[in-house]
């Protein structure tokens, strides 16, 4: 049996004002696709099931991927889903059956559903096969991609660590479709609420309690797939919501029941589903009454949510604040990066830092910096890949160094920082612009880990966000809204 694999995957935050091009995504084609073998990542997941069968040819198509960012540009989006196609396209004689990744968060320029777009073109190249497809829970499901796929999967940890595993559990279910030894039921809840928070960490927050669930369904006889995807709150489109998908094995009812307990779970909780946040003034005064480390996580500025990354209003507050104690920050500037490799190392440059991407938001800081070192971007994520934030320099200011990259990268362990010979644990103050993905590396080193509300275009301040697309009312961003907690199950 032969078995077509691809990818696209992007996660958008409509408030990000740089859209994403073609230059930040990473591509493979065809057999490249295999140097994926042997990493944490969803490809590796699948590839490994697969190479458990004799009888399972893989016939590798296309993959393309990139950080968290802006809009997809329409050229760079209908550039990449061209060749994702016209790869399926070229290999389609023959095919039983595919296994297609996305993120599930993407938004182009102006296509509000680049997936469902894409794996449309895809079914009507391959016909009635079996079509698995697999997500991020910050998935936003459209309509689409539910007709489309024969059984989604999702991530069931949050922060992710689960990537090869879910990978896994897509190419297990399209071995069965494979085998014809199921035949899927599809029941979906969609409700009006958007969550963020502590709450959402699986291991030990309330959303952890419905996954919990999901897992005990796809552990039991007759269930496949059980996904709660809670949407990304930065992606402002017409299906943006939080959805419960379950897919059994030829049983509407048991389908349809789940999907509305684990519904009305998420729902009854929805007023514990919110982020704490603590103002920047108390969170310094915590720092420096904290002996060890204290991690900031600016989530306004997510780069692994889709915010641009340059976001200065720590680094301001900290100065005007005299916080003297070693800090240790990431910013996207690519032009105070150019200033230090063309004043090099040793020299001390009089730049503006922040809001070079969004400097509505982030008004630019003046300020002297000493270029501490210069670098070519290029390191080595926990998970085994290579990524590359561009040309980078490690600048220091006052006591804080500053890792400024050309690129948005993701915060997610120290190996970005590490890689530049900057070691988080010598630090007292380290800012993480991530939403919580980063507790999974930093939760062992550090002694106090503090929520920031600043502004940014990924603020877990929901009500603060500029959104116009997404459907109203919506919880938390309008008063008394209500559900209808009732599963439709797919025809």
């Amino acid at each position: 049996m032969r078995v077509l694999i691809g990818e696209l995957k992007q996660e958008t935050s409509s408030f990000n004002p740089r859209l994403a091009e073609r230059e930040l995504f990473e591509e493979l084609c065809g057999d490249e696709i295999f140097s994926r073998e042997g990493t944490n990542t969803e490809l590796a997941g699948a590839l490994d099931v697969f190479a458990e069968h004799d009888d399972i040819e893989v016939v590798p198509a296309f993959a393309a991927w990139s950080c968290s960012s802006g809009p997809v540009a329409t050229s760079t989006l209908d550039g990449l889903t061209d060749d994702l196609v016209t790869a399926v396209q070229a290999e389609k004689d023959d095919i039983d059956g595919a296994y297609i990744s996305f993120h599930g968060a993407m938004q182009g320029e102006e296509e509000v559903d680049p997936e469902g777009r894409a794996l449309d073109r895809i079914r009507a190249i391959l016909g009635d096969i079996p079509i698995v497809t697999s997500f991020d829970l910050h998935g936003i499901l459209t309509d689409r991609l539910v007709y489309a796929s024969d059984i989604l999967v999702a991530f069931h940890t949050y922060p992710h660590v689960d990537m090869y595993e879910t990978r896994a559990r897509a190419a297990r279910n399209l071995v069965r479709l494979l085998r014809r030894e199921v035949e899927p039921t599809v029941a979906r809840v969609q409700l009006p609420m958007l969550v963020r928070g502590d709450e959402l960490i699986t291991e030990t927050g309330l959303f952890g309690q419905a996954i919990r669930t999901c897992q005990e369904v796809e552990a039991s006889d007759g269930g496949l797939s059980a996904v709660v995807f809670i949407g990304n709150p930065f992606t402002d489109v017409p299906d943006l919501r939080t959805n419960v998908v379950v897919t059994t094995n030829n049983d509407a009812v048991r389908a349809k029941e789940v999907a509305e307990s684990i519904a009305r779970f998420m729902w009854n909780q929805r007023d514990h589903l919110k982020a704490d946040l603590v103002e920047l003034d108390e969170a310094i005064r915590i720092a420096n009454e904290t002996e060890s480390l204290t991690v900031f996580f600016d989530a306004a500025d997510a780069t692994s949510s889709g915010a641009p990354g340059d976001s200065n209003h720590i680094l301001r507050g900290l100065l005007q604040s005299g916080y003297d104690r070693r800090a240790l920050l990431p910013l996207v500037d690519p032009p105070a990066v150019e200033q230090a490799f063309a004043a090099g190392v040793g020299a001390t440059v009089s730049l503006s830092l922040g809001g070079a991407i969004d400097p509505d938001r982030h008004p630019p800081l003046a300020c002297d910096a000493y270029v501490q070192s210069l670098h070519d971007g290029v390191y080595r994520m926990e998970g085994g890949t290579l990524e590359s934030g561009g040309r980078t320099a490690v600048l220091q200011v006052s006591s804080y160094s500053i890792l400024v990259t050309t690129l948005p990268v993701s915060i997610m362990g120290p190996h970005v920082f590490e890689s530049r010979g900057l070691n988080p644990v010598d630090f007292d103050l380290c800012v993480c612009k991530s939403p919580n993905g980063f507790r999974t590396h930093f939760q062992a080193i550090a002694e106090s880990i503090v929520p920031v509300d600043v502004p940014g275009s990924t603020s877990a301040n929901l009500r603060s966000l500029p959104c116009t697309r997404c459907p109203r009312p919506m919880f938390p961003l309008d008063d008394d809204v209500t559900a209808s907690i009732e599963a439709v199950v797919k025809e």
